[in-house]
């Protein structure tokens, strides 16, 4: 049963690390944008162990493909400038 609550419960973290992610990757500011990926990462990872412990998956496939487009998303989120010295 402790085995069970605790694996369930993982749903919830990977859940609130989803929607952090999301609210991230809508910022205006790369910084911000950058850590929403890493995020979406997190939450692709806690995704799968929670699917795979449930068998689900089809849940699986999908974080999995996911977590590639996040790494994608990484690399294309563009630098930021560097501010011109002042002269």
């Amino acid at each position: 049963m402790t085995q069970w609550l605790s694996v369930d419960a993982l749903q919830w973290p990977a859940m609130v690390a989803t929607l952090v992610a999301a609210w991230l990757v809508a910022s205006k500011h790369q910084h911000r944008r950058r850590w929403g990926f890493w995020m979406f990462v997190v939450s692709n990872a806690l995704w799968i162990a929670w699917g795979c412990h449930t068998e689900a998956y089809a849940l699986i496939a999908l974080q999995v493909g996911l977590f590639v487009m996040n790494l994608r998303g990484i690399e294309r989120n563009p630098p930021t400038p560097s501010p011109e010295p002042a002269s």
